[in-house]
């Protein structure tokens, strides 16, 4: 049994007669009955009662009509679904994502993105900066949005900036810290500092040590978090400051005040980047790209 029987099934089905269904299917009437013959043997029962004016469905074939329209109405979804993947509109995309993302990149980038290629599937996944490239490369990820910048990036991966951003410093709103509108990090070197954890998030916890270092100091750390939201937790609850990126005053709890630094070198930024690899791949993550880079938020070239 296959597709093109089960159309000519459907066809003699419809039309009750060998003559008019060979019409409709652009073929001789004989090839149509020797087909049909053996559709019926290989089921091993008759689909058709012959008549003088035509044919009708037997039982048999009645209970397998439904069953055909369904197959052959799948086939063709089945060849839509490929049709659209090839063509960058329909397909899966599994999308690694840093916490941070989530704060205002995602809320800007995917309901437009959804809005646009409505047949495009998205699967999303938390993770961290470096499990997001291990995932490109395992390829359990298409693509992942991360911090950047990046202190290691593989060959046949692509980093493409989307946001940029600077370090802001969360103090909690008890501290003497919090009277100030703005900061100059280097006033803080004598404070402990909630950090990153260097084996879990290496890439900023090493830009975060280097900030101090550019205004002087080596931060002394009094506490490890992953979560930004967690550093915040912590600083509120007193444990020391931190090193955030300045959008995180959207998620910022109670008891934590965010202040902008003075003191940040020129041309000195933390940001949010899609990340996908190089080689040849899905249509639709192309078209995730050409989308994400319209709506980035980037500093007009000079």
């Amino acid at each position: 049994m296959n597709l093109k029987q089960l159309n000519q099934f459907i066809a003699l089905a419809e039309t009750g007669n060998f003559h008019r269904a060979a019409e409709q299917l652009h073929m001789a009437q004989p090839p149509l009955s020797i087909s049909i013959r053996k559709l019926e043997e290989e089921l091993g029962s008759a689909l058709f009662d012959r008549t003088s004016t035509g044919v009708v469905l037997t039982a048999a074939g009645k209970a397998m009509l439904e069953s055909a329209r369904a197959t052959l109405f799948h086939a063709d979804q089945c060849r839509q679904a490929v049709r659209d993947t090839r063509e960058g509109v329909g397909g899966l995309i599994r999308l690694g994502f840093v916490g941070s993302a989530t704060y205002e990149l995602l809320p800007r980038l995917i309901p437009s993105f959804r809005d646009r290629y409505p047949k495009v599937g998205l699967e999303f996944y938390e993770a961290t900066s470096a499990e997001i490239l291990e995932g490109l490369t395992t390829r359990r990820f298409d693509a992942g949005l991360l911090r950047y910048p990046v202190l290691e990036l593989d060959e046949g991966i692509e980093l493409t900036p989307l946001d940029q951003d600077e370090f802001v410093l969360a103090v909690s709103d008890s501290s003497p810290l919090a009277q100030r509108d703005a900061i100059a990090l280097s006033e803080a070197a004598h404070e402990p500092f909630v950090m990153y954890p260097q084996d879990t998030v290496p890439s900023l916890a090493a830009l975060a040590k280097l900030r101090c270092q550019q205004s002087g100091f080596t931060p002394r750390i009094a506490q490890e978090a992953m979560q930004v939201q967690t550093i915040m937790s912590l600083v509120a609850s007193g444990l020391g400051v931190g090193l955030v990126a300045g959008v995180s005053h959207l998620v910022q709890p109670r008891g934590v005040k965010c202040l902008p630094l003075l003191d940040n070198p020129p041309g000195f930024r933390v940001g949010i980047a899609l990340v996908h690899s190089t080689a040849p791949g899905s249509r639709a993550v192309e078209k995730l790209i050409e989308h994400a880079l319209q709506h980035a938020k980037l500093p007009a070239a000079p």
